[in-house]
C-alpha cells in the first residue's frame, strides 16, 4: 500500500504519466471529511469499499467456462 500526503488541490496521477488512466485530486478538506474526486474514464468502476463489497457478494463467480460443449475448469 503506498501512503502520501497532499494537500488540497494536489493531484495523484494513476498510471503512464504520459496517458495517465486517471487522476484522483483532494477537492477539499473541511475539519475530519476530505472530498476527493476521481477523474476516469467512465468504462473503469470506482466505488467506495462498502458498494464494492456489496457487489463482490452479489456477483456469481466464474467457476468454469463451457467451450465448443466442453466444461474447462
Amino acid at each position: 500500500m503506498l501512503v502520501i500526503t497532499r494537500r488540497e488541490g494536489e493531484e495523484v496521477v494513476i498510471g503512464d504519466p504520459k496517458s495517465p488512466l486517471g487522476v484522483v485530486r483532494i477537492a477539499s478538506i473541511k475539519g475530519d471529511r476530505v472530498r476527493i474526486a476521481f477523474d476516469f474514464p467512465r468504462d473503469v468502476a470506482v466505488n467506495r469499499s462498502e458498494i464494492a463489497e456489496q457487489i463482490a457478494a452479489e456477483t456469481p463467480q466464474v467457476v468454469a467456462k463451457i467451450e465448443k460443449g466442453i466444461a474447462i475448469s
